[in-house]
């Protein structure tokens, strides 16, 4: 069958950094086509008991400085901020995002769906809001776009040259609150990387953001590093908590050269087709493609896990050969 024939859509996807509420009037995330309604029954697993959890300790402090915390009993990415937030006393609304083993606003140690077992946490809590007028003079605005798995997307990367780099009130880490006066508090990257892609080209919009509260020593310091990948996320070879929408947070070993490679392989290409970075979405893929015969069943698979990103052919026949470089270690 040639690639894209046949294929539907079917149930609201998974992906595994997500934690799906039935409405938007939180700051819940949820799956691509989740906007919330009427609150109808949700699928999947139930929420563990908490004698299932893994019982798993792991140290904390806020990324502009603070008392050391300790925070265990969390199964997803918002339950994690929840508990962040109750150590530190402050409304888990005001957790943004969290980095591994460094205080800075570094987007190689972006906490994703995974956490080292010896890793150390630095939430990074809102400061400072901002409203910025752009004149989009090129098709592409140069930005890179992700989110925290908790309502709030964010600037992951800043393309060297671009429109948004000539502005030097926007950075790598700000949360992109609205645009146009459009509210974004709980759109996926995705939704954030069309609404910018769709903005006319020759006229001025206006971006109202939020920046993460910086440490004395982070004052002036624009971007959070280099060639994505190019740091380890990763800081223990002991394994891997990882968070999951739906059921338990499971213990795993570390990712293989092969996963690593693979996974590296396919956030490229989310940044490239849809102006995205997500390890946990690329994560999803690989572990839905590497036995897949063809890239007829890698599409049906997407289709009905990932359904409504709506993946365009060419790009499931590049993650199909990304995937196959991988691993004969091709990289």
């Amino acid at each position: 069958m040639p690639l894209g024939l046949g294929r539907r859509k079917k149930a609201p996807p998974l992906v595994e950094n997500e934690e799906a509420e039935p409405g938007r009037g939180g700051l819940g995330v949820g799956e691509p086509g989740d906007r919330g309604g009427a609150g109808g029954p949700q699928m999947g697993l139930p929420p563990p008991p908490p004698a299932l959890r893994p019982r798993l300790v792991f140290h904390t402090q806020l990324a502009h400085g603070s008392p050391t915390g300790r925070i265990e009993g969390f199964t997803n990415v918002k339950e994690l901020y929840g508990k962040i937030a109750e150590a530190f006393r402050l409304p888990a609304a005001e957790v943004m995002f969290c980095t591994l083993n460094t205080h800075k606003v570094d987007m190689d140690k972006l906490l994703g769906g995974q956490i080292g077992l010896e890793d150390f946490i630095f939430a990074h809590v809102k400061g400072q809001r901002k409203e910025v007028e752009v004149f989009k003079s090129e098709e592409a605005l140069g930005l890179t776009i992700t989110d925290n798995g908790a309502g709030y997307a964010f600037i992951k990367r800043i393309k060297e040259g671009s429109v948004i780099d000539h502005i030097q009130l926007i950075s790598v880490g700000d949360m992109i609150e609205a645009i146009n006066g459009q509210s974004l508090l709980g759109c996926r990257h995705y939704e954030v990387a069309r609404l910018l892609k769709e903005l006319p080209r020759g006229r001025t919009f206006t971006l109202k953001l939020t920046e993460p509260r910086k440490a004395f020593d982070m004052i002036g310091v624009r971007s959070g590093g280099g060639r994505p990948g190019s740091g380890p996320q990763l800081g223990t070879g002991r394994g891997t908590l990882r968070l999951r929408s739906r059921g338990p947070a499971t213990v795993e070993d570390v990712p293989s050269a092969f996963e690593e490679k693979a996974i590296e392989k396919v956030d490229d290409l989310l940044e490239s087709y849809m102006g995205i970075r997500d390890t946990e979405l690329a994560a999803t893929m690989v572990e839905l493609g590497k036995d897949k015969r063809n890239p007829d069943e890698l599409a049906e698979a997407l289709d009905e896990r990932l359904g409504d990103f709506a993946f365009p052919d060419e790009f499931v026949f590049d993650v199909w050969g990304a995937i196959g470089d991988a691993k004969v270690g091709r990289f």
